[in-house]
């Protein structure tokens, strides 16, 4: 657990990606056009805490706590969310790209994805039941024994998800993407 902490602050226009985080808790704060690429988050805790405009691609967030957490306009790309804490995660991601990213057995519980590049993010045996995944690109995402039940992709594209190995019972799709259920059939449809 960290030792220090940082409540209600602003930090702007700082550059980490050659450096680490200093490892504390940070409530309430704020990173606006932060650098944390290829930055070490590791063992920090983000509690009501907000990444706008921020580059996080490469972070390493092993053993980092997402408690009510936005992201907004962020680059997060190939972030593996399966070494972060599972206890209370939570995270709302608006028009962030996530491309690559793993989410491999992570109980995603209150969060959202909304207006997101997903391109190969591996959602493998993750629990998105509820979860919003609306108007999002899905291309190559990875889709395996992950449980959709009344997750909500309406508008969303590209996606391919085997109905037969996922849960999907109530799930909300649009017309005509929702064709992506078919994709294992590999049949014509015109």
């Amino acid at each position: 657990m960290p030792d220090q902490f940082l409540y209600q602050q602003s930090i702007v226009n700082v550059d980490y990606s050659s450096q680490s985080l200093e490892k504390m808790e940070y409530e309430d704060c704020i990173f606006k056009n932060c650098d944390f690429s290829n930055c070490s988050l590791n063992g920090s805790r983000f509690i009501d805490t907000k990444f706008v405009d921020c580059n996080l691609s490469n972070a390493r967030i092993l053993e980092v706590s997402f408690q009510d957490v936005t992201f907004s306009n962020c680059k997060m790309l190939g972030l593996h969310f399966d070494q972060s804490k599972p206890f209370g995660f939570s995270v709302l991601f608006n028009n962030c790209q996530l491309n690559h990213s793993v989410f491999y057995q992570v109980n995603v519980g209150q969060s959202a994805f909304n207006d997101c590049q997903l391109q190969g993010v591996d959602f493998t045996e993750a629990n998105l039941k509820g979860v919003s995944l609306k108007n999002s690109d899905l291309l190559n995402a990875i889709f395996d024994n992950t449980n959709l039940e009344k997750a909500d992709l309406s508008h969303s594209i590209n996606y391919s998800i085997n109905p037969e190995v996922n849960k999907i019972k109530g799930a909300k799709f649009s017309l005509p993407e929702v064709i992506g259920l078919l994709d294992k059939y590999d049949i014509q449809i015109e």
